[in-house]
């Protein structure tokens, strides 16, 4: 597992209930019972 920030809260209810799930980017919330990713897209403009 790389040392990358992690997420504080959920992006869906803002609860701090999280916890990864397993070795991955994947994240589970307990109070609003969803899963989300956390990935890097990129910086700056889309390449044409």
């Amino acid at each position: 597992m790389s040392m990358r920030a992690v997420p504080f809260y959920c992006p869906y209810c803002a609860e701090q209930s999280i916890e990864p799930i397993g070795e991955g980017r994947v994240y589970y919330c307990a109070s609003c019972d969803r899963r989300f990713e956390v990935r890097f897209a990129g910086l700056g403009e889309e390449e044409s």
